[in-house]
């Protein structure tokens, strides 16, 4: 007998469910192929209720809905199950159409801080929560730009907790993926000249960002090419290096 059929016929129904009430989507998708019994109980309404909720805490006051208009919504899709499949398609087809956007928009490893900014106000119109950036653009299998986008938002927009999205970033597998962000602020005026125009350049992580080590770069990425900051440029890591390396050879 394994360890799963052993916990269904030693404890009540009841302690099962509360069991897999506690974990997450995937597992809980994992632990219903294993038989019968578990199939039955992880689709329950009471599971996946608790799953809608935790992921859209405001599932009931988005575009003024009430809870009662959000039963109905529910109950067309017999069941929360459904509800959660068909909201999760919703967001990954809005976070599909963001993912094409921006991927149109690089050019040669690097981001206008113009289309950036664009990207993260789609995302605001969009509706996404924290959950649907954490499960939809923090994948280390896309853009490092897309992950910077989706960390923003949620610091910026979204007003996610450091330790939050720290965590996320660990969870994600991309805390350590970096990108490199340099600007160009106006010289300052000195006795009647102005000076050379500034430039900065910093190679950050996205776990820096995401503690504030890098607020100055957070800073430019939320305000763009405006006032004295003449123009940014966002370029991945690697692109960073290649840079570097043709300037010492004296390529550029």
């Amino acid at each position: 007998m394994n360890q799963l059929e052993y916990i269904r016929t030693s404890i009540p129904n009841d302690v099962a469910l509360k069991i897999a009430s506690s974990l997450q989507v995937k597992d809980v998708c994992a632990l219903g192929s294993c038989s019968r019994f578990w199939s039955e109980l992880c689709g329950s309404d009471y599971i996946w209720e608790s799953l809608s909720r935790e992921r859209w805490p405001f599932l009931g006051l988005l575009n003024g809905e009430s809870s009662s208009s959000l039963q109905n919504q529910h109950s067309i899709v017999k069941g929360w199950k459904s509800f959660y499949v068909q909201k999760h398609n919703e967001m990954a087809f809005r976070a599909g159409n963001l993912i094409k956007f921006v991927e149109q928009c690089m050019v040669s490893d690097s981001l206008a801080v113009g289309d950036y900014l664009k990207a993260i106000e789609e995302l605001s119109s969009m509706q996404l929560g924290y959950k649907d950036v954490e499960i939809l653009l923090l994948k280390p299998n896309l853009s490092v730009f897309l992950n910077l986008i989706g960390l923003h938002y949620c610091i910026n927009w979204l007003g996610v907790p450091a330790q939050y999205m720290a965590e996320s970033l660990q969870t994600c597998k991309i805390s350590e993926r970096q990108v490199h962000v340099k600007w160009w602020k106006l010289g300052r005026w000195f006795y009647g000249f102005r000076m050379r125009d500034e430039s900065h350049s910093r190679l950050v992580s996205l776990e820096d960002l995401a503690t504030a080590k890098e607020a100055e770069v957070l800073w430019v990425l939320q305000r763009g090419a405006i006032h004295e900051v003449l123009q940014v440029q966002i370029s991945t890591a690697n692109s960073s290096i290649h840079h570097s390396c043709q300037g010492l050879l004296g390529l550029r």
